[in-house]
């Protein structure tokens, strides 16, 4: 996201929230107040969001000063300074809001991914993201995961090709689907293909494909799966995947775990931006 985007998504986020102005602080406060508010941690987390958190306050007050304590990846406990802004009160408290929502979603993500991670080290598999993504967050919804460690799988649906069950079944086979694409899609696509079991499995070997996605398979189909690959394409394990089971997952030998709840239903980090008494 560049500048003129990133400012474009904050103006559209602060005109949602303040509409016709925060007739709270314009009544509380008499105006030109000046002082500080830190932003502290309420609970360990992984940092993530600093830059887009500070825009926030710049596109309301371009005098307003935010100083980051910690960065974009460093790793906080509870009760730890991440931020301090300087300048006029009254434009802080009404950046807050969208300023906090965005910092505790990005560091809910990087710290849930970080997670994931560490479930699954000493493994060969690495986790990825989907596009499980909140509409308009896409591209700091997967910023965040690489903060925690995490891959990115495609951005969009024009990044690669990937044959989901859908598709399957409205072309009529696994064979027929990667035919079809296998002669429309430019040659630098790999072929990715969803394999609800492992008849599918060998179906899509036996057509060519170049990456499988296991979908809602045990682990003992996922090692099945592992050994009729024999290393020869890339195997991704998909479906309800939680910190519970990643591991044993990751044992199976698959390359890659994908994990929508990253993303599609993470709980925000617990960030809070408290004023400093008397300035």
């Amino acid at each position: 996201m560049d500048t003129m985007q990133l400012r474009t998504f904050i103006a559209n986020a602060l005109a949602e929230d303040l509409g016709w102005g925060d007739v709270t602080t314009s009544s509380v406060m008499s105006g030109g107040e000046k002082g500080a508010a830190v932003v502290i941690a309420k609970a360990d987390l992984i940092v993530a969001g600093l830059e887009v958190f500070g825009e926030v306050f710049q596109v309301v007050d371009a005098s307003l000063s935010c100083k980051n304590l910690k960065n974009d990846g460093d790793r906080v406990v509870r009760g730890e300074i991440i931020a301090e802004i300087t300048g006029d009160l009254g434009n802080i408290l009404r950046a807050e809001r969208v300023a906090l929502n965005i910092l505790q979603r990005l560091c809910g993500i990087a710290t849930e991914t970080g997670r994931y991670v560490k479930a699954v080290a000493g493994t060969n598999a690495r986790i990825l993201d989907t596009r499980k993504t909140l509409p308009g967050f896409r591209i700091l919804d997967k910023y965040a995961v690489t903060v925690g460690g995490g891959h990115n799988h495609r951005f969009g649906l024009s990044d690669g090709v990937l044959i989901k069950d859908n598709h399957i079944d409205a072309a009529g086979s696994v064979a027929e689907a990667v035919g079809r694409c296998r002669g429309k899609a430019h040659h630098l696509l790999k072929i990715e293909v969803e394999c609800r079991n492992i008849e599918e499995v060998r179906e899509a070997l036996n057509a060519g494909a170049e990456v499988l996605l296991l979908d809602n398979m045990s682990t003992a189909q996922m090692k099945k799966a592992v050994a009729l690959a024999k290393g020869k394409v890339m195997l991704e394990a998909s479906g309800n995947v939680t910190l519970d089971t990643v591991r044993s997952i990751a044992e199976t030998g698959v390359d890659f775990i994908s994990v929508g709840a990253l993303t599609h239903s993470v709980k925000a980090a617990d960030i809070s931006l408290l004023i400093k008494k008397n300035g």
